[in-house]
């Protein structure tokens, strides 16, 4: 790889890290039972308690009515319910169901640990410098669209 250039090397890595981190298998069954999107729903509503629906097609950069669809399947599931506000009947919040409470503390507790043993498989003088340069990252990600 040394005669790559730094940006498909990036490109590389990335793509390799999506692989191990199972993200190609978005659309399968890939996080107890539901499909990574409805994981990353799931944990969301479960960590704000009650949210909107535009609120978290925001916070996951999802379109609306592709977060809709994926509520759809939670609630349909037994996972999330919609809850009606009854100051404003037209605004609707998304919450968790028992059953999604304790999806989401299970998803939560096997993925601290899972990035815990991560973390601490990286050297102790590198873990501050791993967790830097993937928020910039991120960052970076975030200023740039792609295709």
């Amino acid at each position: 790889m040394n005669n790559v250039s730094k940006p498909k090397q990036l490109r590389e890595m990335i793509r390799t890290l999506e692989r191990k981190l199972g993200i190609l298998s978005e659309s399968e069954l890939a996080c107890c039972r539901i499909t990574m999107a409805q994981c990353h729903a799931l944990v969301e509503i479960g960590r704000a308690k009650s949210i909107s629906l535009n609120e978290l097609a925001q916070l996951l950069d999802l379109k609306n009515s592709t977060m809709s669809r994926t509520v759809n399947n939670l609630v349909t599931g037994g996972l999330a319910r919609r809850d009606i506000d009854f100051q404003d009947r037209r605004y609707v919040t998304i919450s968790l169901t028992e059953s999604g409470i304790k999806m989401f503390k299970d998803i939560e507790e096997g993925m601290n640990l899972y990035f815990e043993k991560i973390y601490d498989s990286i050297t102790v003088d590198k873990q501050e410098q791993v967790i830097e340069s993937i928020k910039m990252l991120v960052e970076a990600i975030g200023k740039n669209e792609c295709c």
